[in-house]
């Protein structure tokens, strides 16, 4: 496809089918499409075929995409330099009366047929497949004006009368393949990022196999061939086949490539790790946990690409205006030589102005303006670590007022550790905090795991525990060293976190207050959601006391603070906030905040967070770090900035062009450089935010 009109009739007919609902992507030259099980791939292709194109089905998401199906710029090189090396000379003759020798026309003929018939070929070929169908393109509108100033000239010399314009069809040929030629190259940098990220992962592993021996022995098998439960060695400088756990060995991973993370990170053994993950140090051996297109990573390329083959709002109406602007360019340019001849004018200025509307008027960069700087945000987003599902979140971005976070596990860790203990007077606090780790050893809860950890790095001996009974929402007893010792949670708040009573023979002996740890990077993220204007606010089920404290500690204001809210009351709360006329993005992590995330304007899910989340959210940020919000906030603004710059350039360079043309105030030479340059300028323009930072 080469212009927005080709977009825009492919989409059409695929549309045309009764329960298909397709969008078409210019840039990436793909449909993105959902349809009844009634229909068939087959039937999606006949369908494009009946437009003029060919087409194929993709393959499993975790497989790469398809290279563009555009003109290759390998084969476009060599009609360009072949063509622009003929040009010249015509050029030259054309433009300068002292070596225009005797005769000097056949040559200017005989050095222009080739670059009309076989440089322009492509846009030839292009402009017949599509009338076969009783359409027209761009390549319609660049076919008939050099074909039309090229016969016009060879008449002109047959009959020894009339002005030439072999130079126009020469040069303006060569413009527009020069043009074509840079488009190609440029999309292909706007589709770098994804691209970089399916390379990532590995195309084989060496795998532990048990062979007729019963012995194990290593096997390299491509990862096709990788199953669940396999264990795969990975060596340094090599990269982890699948997601997986590390079951025996340590190393630091480089991540950087899908999480945006810069620091390599330490795993060990029980330690998940990510397919694609770049293993720096020492040999490690991972039991494979998904495979295949269930992995992150796959499921990272197949977001990327379901949001760059979708379409955001504002491109509807270029798809709108696309859909009869050929046709009206055409009708332009018959009116346009009528409108002279009509006046008065000489043919040869009638012919002119006529040729330069066909050749200015070409809405490449109306088709490119928008998918262009999806395809390089959405990219680069994913080598930050932010993957945005859906191109409609772009402009949903700007009106973003207020961000509410999750806290546990969004604003914390999640993980809760011992941050103090208050022994009662006359006990020994090794005692008490050995005996309720002694306990707790026993439950599964969040809280005893936090009390046993606590004990084992203060180095103090777990004894173990009998008669081991559990009250759900009260606590924990058991007998420990011969005492009944009961672990229940306290009835008094405290401001640092959860406080748990220790007690036997009827005294509590002390309390072990527990708190959840604040993610480093918290606080400097909500300061800077804070200076870009938005208010960010803190949404917990925890007790009031704690939760502000939580907040203080990050710098968010108490007034800002949602506590004592329950699961199933999540939503509601957002809903409260926007019925006070606040836009809203939601941060979680969590099953319980799935539907808060499905409510806000904009659901953010940590990417460490549960599958249910991730599923309902608008963005993921798979580094589950919280400096990754403002960054997303501020790469979906500034791509949406990027595509109204395009789109306004792209509208005011046709609206401003086809008059200048018609009027006769523009050259076909002119116009057919301003027409390859203005989609080489949106493209460009697209590619700044690669260096997004």
């Amino acid at each position: 496809m080469t212009c927005a009109s080709c977009a825009a009739r492919v989409e059409r007919s695929l549309n045309a089918l009764d329960g298909v609902h397709a969008t078409v992507n210019l840039a990436v030259e793909r449909a993105h499409v959902r349809h009844r099980a009634d229909i068939s791939a087959q039937d999606l292709i006949r369908a494009v075929e009946s437009t003029g194109y060919r087409a194929a089905v993709i393959g499993a998401a975790h497989e790469p995409p398809v290279e563009d199906t555009d003109v290759p710029a390998g084969r476009l090189r060599p009609r360009l330099v072949a063509s622009a090396l003929l040009a010249a000379p015509v050029l030259a003759l054309s433009m300068i009366p002292a070596w225009q020798f005797t005769g000097w026309q056949w040559l200017a003929f005989a050095l222009t047929t080739p670059i009309v018939a076989w440089g322009g070929y492509p846009f030839h070929r292009a402009a017949l497949r599509t009338a076969r169908h009783g359409a027209a393109t761009m390549d319609t509108l660049v076919s008939l004006g050099t074909v039309a100033a090229y016969l016009w000239s060879v008449v002109a010399v047959a009959t020894g009368t009339g002005h030439l314009y072999f130079e126009t069809a020469a040069v303006v040929t060569v413009f527009l393949l020069a043009g074509r030629y840079a488009e190609s190259h440029a999309k292909r940098s706007a589709g770098a990022a994804l691209r970089e990220l399916l390379e990532l992962g590995a195309k084989d592993a060496a795998v532990l196999r048990r062979g007729d021996d019963g012995k194990h022995t290593e096997v390299r098998v491509p990862i096709t061939e990788l199953a669940v439960g396999e264990v795969i060695v990975v060596r340094p400088g090599e990269r982890i086949a699948t997601d997986g756990v590390v079951i025996d060995g340590a190393t630091a991973l480089d991540t950087s490539a899908m999480t945006g993370e810069s620091l390599p990170v330490d795993v060990t053994e029980g330690d998940a790790v990510l397919g694609g993950s770049l293993n720096t140090t020492g040999l490690i051996l991972v039991r494979a946990t998904r495979v295949g297109a269930d992995t992150q990573l796959a499921r990272m390329a197949q977001l990327v690409t379901d949001a760059q083959a979708g379409k955001a709002s504002i491109q509807r109406l270029a798809d709108r205006v696309s859909a009869v602007f050929v046709p009206a360019v055409l009708a332009i340019a018959v009116s346009t030589l009528l409108g002279w001849l009509l006046a008065g004018a000489a043919v040869t200025s009638a012919f002119t102005a006529a040729v330069a509307v066909l050749i200015i008027a070409c809405p490449c960069a109306l088709g490119l303006a928008t998918p262009t700087a999806i395809l390089v945000g959405t990219g680069r987003g994913a080598q930050l670590g932010i993957l945005i599902k859906n191109p409609q979140v772009l402009e949903t971005v700007k009106d973003i007022d207020t961000v509410v976070l999750d806290k546990t596990g969004t604003v914390t860790t999640g993980v809760m550790s011992v941050a103090g203990l208050a022994a009662a007077h006359g006990e020994d606090p090794d005692v008490v905090l050995a005996r309720a780790a002694a306990v707790e050893a026993g439950s599964e809860h969040p809280i005893a795991a936090a009390v046993v950890a606590g004990a084992r790095t203060a180095g103090l001996s777990i004894a173990p525990v009998a008669e081991f009974a559990s009250r759900p929402g009260h606590g924990v007893t058991g007998l420990v060293d011969g005492v009944r010792v009961e672990v229940a949670r306290s009835s008094v708040a405290h401001q640092t976190g959860t406080a748990v009573e220790v007690s036997w023979d009827d005294r509590v002996r002390g309390t072990i207050t527990l708190s959840d740890t604040v993610r480093p990077s918290s606080a400097a993220a909500i300061a800077e959601l804070t200076a870009m204007g938005i208010t960010p606010m803190l949404l917990t089920g925890d007790g009031a006391v704690v939760a502000r404290a939580v907040a203080g500690r990050v710098g968010i204001a108490p007034g800002d603070v949602i506590a004592d809210v329950l699961p199933t009351d999540k939503a509601d709360a957002i809903k409260r906030l926007q019925a006070q006329g606040r836009r809203v993005a939601m941060v979680g992590d969590g099953v319980n905040d799935s539907v808060a995330l499905a409510t806000a304007d904009i659901g953010m899910a940590m990417g460490t967070g549960t599958d249910a989340a991730i599923e309902a959210g608008d963005v993921t940020l798979v580094r589950g770090d919280l400096s990754t919000v403002p960054t997303a906030l501020r790469l979906s603004a500034r791509t949406l900035r990027i595509i109204r710059q395009n789109l306004i350039w792209a509208f005011g360079y046709n609206v401003a062009a086809i008059p200048l043309a018609a009027a006769g105030m523009l050259n076909p030479m002119i116009a057919g450089a301003a027409m390859a340059a203005s989609s080489v300028l949106v493209v460009t323009n697209s590619l700044r935010l690669r260096a997004f930072r």
